[in-house]
């Protein structure tokens, strides 16, 4: 068996994921904290890997034998260099990296701008659904990825998060109290905080649907299926009657894809 280490690091969370090639041994998730320390990452992956049964583990580096990280937080990259040295005894290979190969052209008018998750996002609903494909990933921001009928990454879309809005708008009106982006039955709130959460939900929605709309009105894209991902998809996919298929763990598949292509 070849064990990969697997890392999301998103603005909000890191995401680690350990596997047996495809079996999936443990899922953590860590805090993107702006002041966290090498020796303290490394505390809590020793910390996280050794709650595995001594059937998953072993004394050297937890038998880990390759890590591939993506990130969009680069002063967390040596961060996580630095701990994977000291827990492992090796460093991450980086999507975006000229070492990475992903095996996807992106069409975009510079090809270093995209997201390092958003190009594992594609790369793995590619492999799963073919190609044309459009993924939908809620969580900091709200993005659409775009993958081409020729296997492409065409292109997308960036909206502002879900919670981010409703925080940016707390923070904006002096009356208004934080609240969190939840599912609402409501459409009309009978109190401050529920009228916030039904604004924010149902705008959520109904934009959302209608992006997906115009993406499909395009015809190379009317039968592309869309897969939605990301840490806030499972309050709202449930209302998006154009979203195919939720895939919690879309990024960490896509992560493994390449991990398993540079590992051999």
């Amino acid at each position: 068996m070849k064990r990969l280490l697997l890392v999301d690091i998103g603005n909000t969370c890191m995401v680690f994921g350990l596997f047996d090639d495809e079996l999936m041994l443990g899922r953590w998730q860590l805090s993107s904290e702006r002041s966290l320390t090498a020796d303290e990452l490394a505390l809590k992956l020793r910390g996280l890997l050794a709650s595995l049964s001594e059937s998953a583990t072993d004394a050297s580096g937890f038998g880990v034998c390759g890590i591939m990280a993506a990130s969009v937080v680069p002063h967390l990259d040596p961060v996580l260099s630095e701990a994977c040295e000291q827990v492992f005894g090796m460093q991450p290979l980086y999507v975006g990296a000229p070492n990475v190969k992903t095996g996807m052209a992106v069409d975009y008018k510079n090809p270093r701008e995209v997201g390092a998750d958003r190009i594992v996002n594609a790369v793995a609903a590619r492999e799963a659904f073919g190609a044309p494909v459009i993924v939908l990933d809620c969580g900091t921001a709200t993005t659409f990825d775009i993958v081409s009928p020729e296997g492409h990454y065409a292109g997308g879309l960036i909206l502002p998060g879900m919670e981010v809005s409703l925080a940016a708008l707390a923070g904006r009106a002096a009356k208004l109290p934080e609240v969190s982006f939840a599912a609402s039955d409501e459409l009309i709130g009978r109190d401050t905080a529920g009228s916030m959460q039904a604004g924010s939900y149902w705008a959520a929605v109904d934009g959302l649907s209608g992006i997906i709309r115009r993406l499909k009105a395009i015809p190379e894209y009317s039968a592309a299926p869309v897969v939605a991902t990301g840490g806030l998809a499972g309050r709202i996919v449930g209302a998006l009657q154009d979203v195919d298929e939720h895939r919690p763990l879309l990024t960490l598949q896509g992560l493994l894809l390449l991990a398993r292509r540079h590992f051999r």
